[in-house]
């Protein structure tokens, strides 16, 4: 909440990657070009761009803490050795924010990430451990400033009762940071959001606000991404559940299987309803025979298959399948309709009807 979004440009100048420290501390890691003599990079992080608009007019104390988000599109060399699918990638977008308050604001800010975090991947279902990484070799500032990063973060953790690790050498050039890595259902972990706090970058950019007292200071600037890279992470998604997502991810919720011809108008009658409720739904018109229609809709993955024949037709029914195999036999359009309104809404990660039997 309280967040604005941003978008900033693609290609930056030299002066500003040399200025924020990208350029001495990540430069093999980043793209060029040169026009009219002057040397570009494609941004491999979205910071300095932030920072350009928190500098853009004057900041009051009571504008903090000031968010800025933005869905940025960001490129980083990646060796073609380690490149993977959508897990490793040279181009990706990630959900980005960063957040410029006081000191006294870091600690409330960053439990406040920590909700989001935590409420984000319980809706996936995912489990996730904790890290606290702390100052790497080529860091920039001095050591006082690194402690007190550190233990703001230290702090902020401890105050939630949440349990992590130290991971040493590990944290940003700029700052110490907070990773979580996600568990997936193979058991491998993958690390996703981060929350760094950075005291470096506001004072190489000489960032400043006007406080109570009339005088400039000095804000704290932190970096957060949720997911992450939105492409690995919905990497991360696909083999988590490998592709057979809850309903209320499917692409296709519902698949319609009439028998033969006759069938259509009803089964159209009813995915018109459906679809007007917000489920996303299909139908399988093709003269097929029925079994394989259904095999393919559950090779395909999709959760429920409501199969539309003379005895549905004359009931006013559907006979309804899950993507497991099991069938449920007839029911009412409206009262299964109902059910999966009611499993979207929860974000069940699995069918209600297969907990209600467990129930």
């Amino acid at each position: 909440a309280g967040y604005k979004e941003v978008y900033t440009p693609l290609i930056m100048t030299e002066s500003l990657w040399r200025q924020s420290g990208h350029w001495d501390h990540y430069r093999e890691n980043m793209y060029f070009t040169e026009k009219e003599n002057r040397i570009y990079a494609v941004k491999p992080m979205n910071c300095p761009g932030h920072i350009i608009i928190y500098k853009s007019r004057s900041v009051s104390y009571r504008d903090l803490p000031l968010r800025l988000a933005e869905l940025g599109r960001v490129h980083r060399y990646e060796r073609s050795g380690v490149l993977h699918g959508l897990l490793r990638v040279r181009s990706f977008t990630q959900d980005d924010a960063h957040i410029f308050c006081t000191e006294e604001q870091i600690e409330e800010e960053i439990r406040g990430i920590i909700r989001i975090i935590d409420e984000i991947y319980g809706m996936f279902g995912f489990p996730y451990m904790v890290e606290l990484s702390t100052k790497p070799e080529d860091a920039m500032g001095d050591e006082r400033t690194w402690e007190i990063a550190t233990n703001a973060l230290k702090k902020a953790l401890d105050s939630i009762g949440m349990e992590y690790k130290i991971n040493e050498g590990e944290g940003a050039f700029y700052g110490p940071k907070i990773d979580f890595h996600l568990r997936d259902s193979l058991g491998r972990m993958w690390q996703c959001a981060t929350i760094q706090l950075d005291f470096l970058m506001p004072e190489r950019f000489d960032l400043k606000y006007i406080g109570p007292d009339n005088r400039e200071h000095r804000p704290v600037m932190i970096h957060r991404v949720v997911l992450g890279s939105i492409e690995r992470f919905l990497g991360i998604l696909v083999e988590h559940y490998a592709g057979a997502f809850p309903t209320w991810l499917a692409p296709i919720q519902v698949r319609f299987i009439p028998i033969a011809d006759r069938h259509l108008d009803y089964c159209r009658k009813v995915m018109e309803d459906f679809r007007e409720s917000g489920l996303r739904v299909d139908i399988d018109d093709r003269q097929r025979k029925t079994g394989y229609k259904i095999r393919e809709a559950q090779l395909q993955k999709i959760p429920y298959m409501l199969v539309v024949g003379d005895r549905e037709v004359e009931s006013g029914k559907v006979a309804v399948r899950l993507r497991s195999g099991r069938d449920l036999g007839d029911m009412d359009p409206n009262v299964f309709k109902m059910k999966i309104l009611e499993e979207i809404k929860r974000r069940m990660n699995s069918s209600i009807f297969e907990d209600e039997v467990k129930a």
